[in-house]
């Protein structure tokens, strides 16, 4: 197993490699550059504007660009912030971990409620229950987050505040301005709060997905002949349901763990943008749009190394449930 990971390690760094020379090409290609978006006066001579490139690096040829960013990247040093500047060693741990409070709030809202609803479904196959559960879930799958976030922003900010609501939720940022002031539960009831809404537009429709799912594996494992056994041991229900169909339904639903972290990231982007949350996402909206090279290239290969890490999360966690997999 320790191998086998260590070989999916070192072939991702080819993978790694190749997606940072796609974007660092790719942003290239694009008009204009960085001095552009700092010199927005027309009054600026050409010289000061010519100046600024030179001492950025940008008057140099393309691919001695890339190689002289590329030794500086193997080195750990992922330059300067041409948007923000300052070095981007200063910024990505601050945003990686706004982004990854998001994230990994948002992958409970998925796999919990999401689990929890497939469960219930498989029990009560073809019951009341089942069919509005089955209609909510496709509803919410189907829905954008970008709009989901806007409406829930609208609900539970605007009008929660407008009609005296007794619970109202942030509609941007990461905590209020008595934040500094409070002690340590005051802290974490405004950071929870700020995080509730950008955790459900992000959450949700995946949620709804892995209810889909869990419904559809649930139902193979408790019609197999090792549930009737069970069940004919007098074991009671919540064992049998929790205990043995669950284990085994779990191996397909751990695929999605790897296959939703992509998901998310992506979705960041847009969400942490309508919430004003200073994460990678925001970040690198920002980043693309001022033509900062080097911290669209620092957030870009944090974004793949996490894709990455939690393809091999999935590979561990087979091992865990299913110890055939060890075995091979």
């Amino acid at each position: 197993m320790i191998g086998y990971l260590l070989r999916r390690l070192l072939g991702a760094i080819p993978l790694l490699l190749g997606i940072l020379t796609l974007i660092f090409f790719v942003m290239h290609l694009a008009p204009g550059d960085p001095t552009d978006r700092i010199f927005s006066n027309p009054n600026v001579s050409p010289e000061v504007i010519e100046q600024m490139r030179k001492n950025l690096g940008l008057d140099q040829p393309l691919h001695i660009q890339y190689g002289r960013w590329l030794w500086s990247f193997i080195r750990g040093d992922f330059g300067y912030s041409f948007g923000q500047m300052r070095p981007i060693n200063e910024i990505l741990p601050v945003v990686l971990w706004n982004t990854l409070q998001l994230t990994l709030i948002s992958l409970v809202v998925i796999f919990v409620v999401g689990m929890l609803i497939g469960i219930v479904q498989a029990v009560r196959q073809y019951s009341i229950a089942d069919n509005v559960l089955t209609f909510l879930a496709l509803f919410f799958y189907s829905m954008p987050s970008f709009w989901f976030a806007l409406m829930l922003i609208l609900i539970f900010s605007l009008r929660a505040g407008q009609e005296g609501w007794p619970i109202q939720f942030p509609a941007s940022g990461m905590t209020g301005i008595e934040y500094e002031y409070m002690g340590a539960g005051g802290k974490l009831m405004d950071r929870a709060r700020h995080l509730f809404l950008p955790a459900v537009a992000l959450g949700i429709g995946s949620a709804a997905g892995v209810a889909r799912y869990m419904r559809g594996a649930m139902l193979e494992v408790i019609h197999q002949d090792f549930i009737r056994t069970a069940r004919a041991k007098g074991l009671s229900e919540r064992t049998v349901i929790f205990k043995h169909a669950l284990r085994n339904a779990l191996i397909p639903i751990i695929t999605l763990l790897g296959l939703y972290l992509p998901f998310l990231l992506s979705g960041a982007v847009l969400v942490e943008t309508i919430f004003a949350w200073p994460g990678m996402g925001r970040t690198i909206v920002e980043a693309i749009l001022a033509r900062d090279y080097p911290l669209v290239m620092a957030t870009s290969f944090v974004i793949a190394a996490i894709v990455v890490l939690g393809n091999l999360l999935s590979d561990v966690l087979y091992a865990v449930v299913d110890p055939r997999i060890r075995n091979e």
